[in-house]
């Protein structure tokens, strides 16, 4: 099969287009023919191996433990394993795989779900590692509810277009946060209100936010803090630097530290794609609740130049890898 493949840690420049063996499936895993794949910044970090943390946490240490990049997967089970109890063969699926930018990828029976019926591959690809997030953030971490002001830094990006849809569909009055070009977008997926942050400072405003979501941002906790109620909450869940130790996992660090001493709630947590959550998620999509937001489309051949799309910051939203056109460029 046809696989993205990195034999040492670095850049995209560094991936290649191998021919390499098809997965094998174990007896509790499936083996997915993988017709589209989600490109988000976790892939960044496997392939970097960065900040150096990721590679204790089973990357591996001095080079790839996997060679074939990718998680975020759609496609049709080719073959089950003799445990495997709640997937067929021919059956359409969506979820987290082991390398996922290849023909073949294969998948772990609790990390899979039905494709949700009214999305295209590529769409159902670009949901689980970004959708799964958004819905842990809004709903177990934010636990946001009805009438409630939420404010989402980072809302055109791949975590930020599921939140600004999931806190709408609880309820929430929505303020979105994003750069010129993209309000838009944020206003298209149903935020009350779109602060550009080249022209306006979200806290030197007279509003004041219950709720806080972090996800594209670098902004001190102070300068955070004053935008929010007295009791609001703010949840981190993303905003990186170059750092190569903590990649700006420091600033997660020092909210959770300082929580306690401050009636606000100051938080972060690591969001896990479960099948139980990607039911929700399928739900909600089918009820037309949520849709996936897809700037482009890049063919399996145009890997690198996805990734190094995602890392320049242009991405309004998702970004997929058409694994099924792999012969063929299609960038669009």
């Amino acid at each position: 099969m046809k696989a993205i493949v990195h034999y040492e840690y670095g850049s995209a420049d560094g991936l290649e287009l191998k021919e390499i063996d098809k997965p094998e499936v174990g007896s509790s895993e499936i083996l997915v023919r993988v017709r589209a794949a989600g490109l988000d910044r976790g892939v960044w970090h496997v392939m970097t191996g960065l900040p150096y943390p990721i590679r204790l946490a089973g990357t591996g240490l001095r080079a790839p433990k996997n060679p074939v990049l990718g998680m975020d997967v759609a496609g049709v089970v080719e073959a089950v394993g003799n445990d495997v109890r709640r997937f067929h063969v021919g059956d359409e699926v969506f979820g987290v795989a082991k390398g996922s930018y290849a023909e073949y990828a294969i998948a772990r029976e609790d990390k899979l779900a039905p494709k949700p019926a009214n999305l295209t591959f590529e769409q159902a690809a670009v949901v689980p590692t970004s959708g799964a997030t958004a819905l842990q953030a809004v709903r177990d971490k934010a636990r946001i509810q009805s009438g409630q002001k939420v404010l989402i830094i980072g809302a055109s990006g791949g975590v930020g277009t599921y939140a600004v849809q999931l806190a709408k569909a609880l309820g929430a009055e929505v303020t979105g946060v994003c750069s010129t070009t993209k309000v838009d977008l944020v206003r298209s997926i149903g935020a009350d209100h779109v602060v550009d942050y080249k022209r306006e400072d979200f806290a030197e405003t007279e509003h004041r936010y219950d709720v806080m979501l972090d996800i594209g941002g670098n902004s001190s906790l102070s300068h955070l803090r004053r935008a929010l109620t007295p009791k609001g909450t703010l949840v981190i869940t993303g905003g990186e630097t170059d750092g190569r130790w903590l990649g700006g996992v420091d600033r997660q660090l020092r909210a959770m530290m300082l929580s306690p001493f401050v009636g606000q709630k100051l938080g972060t947590f690591v969001a896990s794609v479960r099948a139980e959550d990607l039911i929700v998620l399928k739900e909600l999509i089918e009820a037309g609740n949520v849709t996936p937001v897809i700037d482009r489309t890049f063919s399996l051949s145009e890997a690198a130049k996805a990734i190094h799309y995602l890392v320049e910051g242009h991405a309004r939203g998702k970004i997929a890898i058409a694994v099924h056109d792999i012969n063929e460029g299609v960038t669009r």
